[in-house]
């Protein structure tokens, strides 16, 4: 609501400081140094710009500010009674969410904590009302026919996307802090060579945990692999002949179709991996069949239907890049009297492999991220096998095992999850990079 109450201010001030340009030259236009638009553009700015930045600062500051607030006015018996503070403070929310009816306690604290709330959500909006009307203010009283109102809204604009282009690498620097500073923690309180260098995944909130990241690991990189050995080459082969062989009219109806399967949620290829796959392969390859198999929940069912998820991130990247081939290239390897296949493999694929390499990377960091799919297809047995009809489970998937539930956050088998995405995040860095060498290595050779 307080969003739209800015957009309605900005909107006035537009029309209003437009307007305002016109009058002091009499409706001539001629006599203005801009535009009358960017009169108009330069007071929505004044009124929306620093009111929407004090909202998001409020918006993001406030519950920070409110839990150190709660978390001060904590007692030791209830910090006993939940039996850490972070579990207290969890207690109070969801009591002041109404999500549950706390202790007499936590029920005195959420009250507090929703008075506390309301009372600074009035003053934000009243705040940030009253600093979009005093800029539409400002910006009405500075209106003159000389000011140079087009280099002010310019230079408005690029600051703008100078901060857009900054989010990109301020959240990215966000995200790995976060997870660096919470691992630092859990190397605290674990060994970090049992982490690294451990073979048993078998955590206990009550003490004793094994936590060996080698598993979990080894199921993540079986699972990708096996599911991008479905879906490279068949989504290479469909972008080849949809792109060389293909007519217009199949193109047009064959390539939507098959983008198609990358709209479908995860959670439903979770579905078709535990109800239909999963069966299909243990009728054949379980007990009434070849007795490899001893459940549905296997290494190969997670991996086929993850292949068939990543198939279109294959084709339609890899479809792309080979069109983007100059046809020069093509007309003269015909022309030399290389067949339409020789001209494929030996000049379209090479011209557009670095492409290809980013699709497959694509691929690949889609298929070490997936998770639902992992916990409806693969089980969640953490073991090192080379049986792909045996059941494993990924980092992904602890990563939410160890988050969910009221325990204890600072403890090593909650911190471990930071640990476990610093590992993903570590491995996937690496596999960029090394693309991006490879890639660099090919451009320098054929172009």
């Amino acid at each position: 609501m307080t969003f739209l109450l800015l957009t309605l201010i900005a909107l006035l001030a537009f029309a209003a400081t437009r307007m305002r340009s016109f009058q002091l030259v009499g409706g001539d236009s001629r006599l203005l140094h801009s535009r009358p638009r960017y009169y108009g553009s330069y007071g929505a700015l004044l009124a929306f710009g620093p009111a929407c930045l004090v909202l998001m600062c409020w918006s993001l500051l406030q519950p920070v500010v409110l839990s150190q607030i709660t978390y001060a006015q904590l007692t030791t018996d209830h910090i006993a009674a939940a039996g850490s503070a972070d579990l207290a403070l969890t207690e109070i929310r969801r009591t002041a969410n109404g999500a549950i009816e706390g202790s007499e306690a936590a029920q005195l604290l959420a009250a507090r904590l929703t008075q506390l709330k309301a009372v600074g959500d009035t003053l934000k909006v009243a705040i940030v009302l009253v600093l979009s009307v005093l800029g539409a203010g400002v910006a009405w009283a500075q209106i003159t026919p000389q000011m140079r109102a087009r280099n002010r809204v310019e230079r408005s604009v690029q600051w703008l996307l100078i901060a857009a282009a900054s989010l990109a690498i301020l959240t990215t620097l966000g995200i790995i802090l976060s997870l660096l500073f919470n691992t630092i923690g859990f190397f605290r309180l674990h060994p970090a060579t049992d982490f690294f260098f451990g073979l048993v995944w078998q955590p206990s909130f009550g003490g004793g945990s094994s936590l060996g990241v080698l598993p979990l690991l080894w199921g993540t990189l079986y699972i990708s692999l096996i599911a991008l050995a479905v879906a490279v080459p068949i989504g290479l082969m469909s972008a080849i002949y949809l792109s060389e062989y293909a007519g217009s009219r199949f193109r047009s109806t064959a390539k939507p179709l098959l983008e198609v399967l990358a709209g479908i949620p995860t959670i439903v290829y979770g579905l078709f991996a535990l109800v239909t796959v999963g069966p299909f392969l243990l009728g054949v390859f379980g007990n009434d069949g070849l007795g490899w198999m001893a459940g549905g929940t296997a290494v190969i069912t997670a991996g086929l239907v993850m292949g068939i998820m990543l198939i279109p991130f294959v084709s339609s990247l890899s479809d792309d890049i080979i069109n983007a081939v100059p046809q020069s290239l093509r007309d003269g390897s015909l022309g030399l009297g290389a067949t339409r296949s020789e001209t494929i493999r030996q000049v379209v694929l090479p011209a557009a492999l670095p492409g290809i390499v980013g699709a497959i990377l694509l691929a690949a960091s889609r298929a070490i991220g997936e998770t639902m799919i992992v916990v409806l297809g693969a089980g969640a047995a953490a073991r090192l096998s080379m049986n792909p009809f045996d059941a494993m489970t990924t980092v992904t998937a602890k990563i939410v095992s160890q988050l969910t539930g009221d325990s204890d956050f600072l403890s090593p088998e909650a911190l471990v999850a930071f640990a476990l995405g610093m590992t993903l995040f570590a491995i996937t860095l690496a596999l960029n990079v090394f693309a991006l060498f490879i890639v660099r290595k090919y451009r320098e050779q054929y172009e």
